[in-house]
Parts: structure tokens; sequence; C-alpha cells
């Protein structure tokens, strides 16, 4: 037979990871320089102005 296995413990590990995951993000989004945050700024701002231009009148 299979191993024994407690939900509410594996639920809460599943939580724990989940929770680490979005952390990991949360870290990588702000955890950065204001220099850093300044150039994906103007570089999402470069690529937005350049695809609007590239866009044809209808």
């Amino acid at each position: 037979m299979g191993e024994l296995v407690s939900l509410s413990r594996a639920r809460k590990a599943k939580r724990r990871a989940e929770d680490a995951a979005q952390a990991a993000a949360n870290r990588a989004a702000h955890g950065r320089t204001k220099a850093e945050k300044q150039a994906e700024r103007q570089e999402r701002e470069r690529r937005e102005a350049a695809l609007d231009g590239a866009k044809r009148e209808e």
C-alpha cells in the first residue's frame, strides 16, 4: 500500500511553497535599485513607442 499522508500537512507544505515562490517574485520585482527600475521603465517605454509607431491607421 501507499504511504499515509496527512492532508493538512500536505496543504500547509503546498501553501508554504506557493508563498516562497511569491516572495521570490516580489524580491525580483521590488528588490532592485532605483537606477535599475528607471532603466527597465525606459526600456519598456521605448518598446511601447516602437510598437505604437509601427501601427497602421485604420
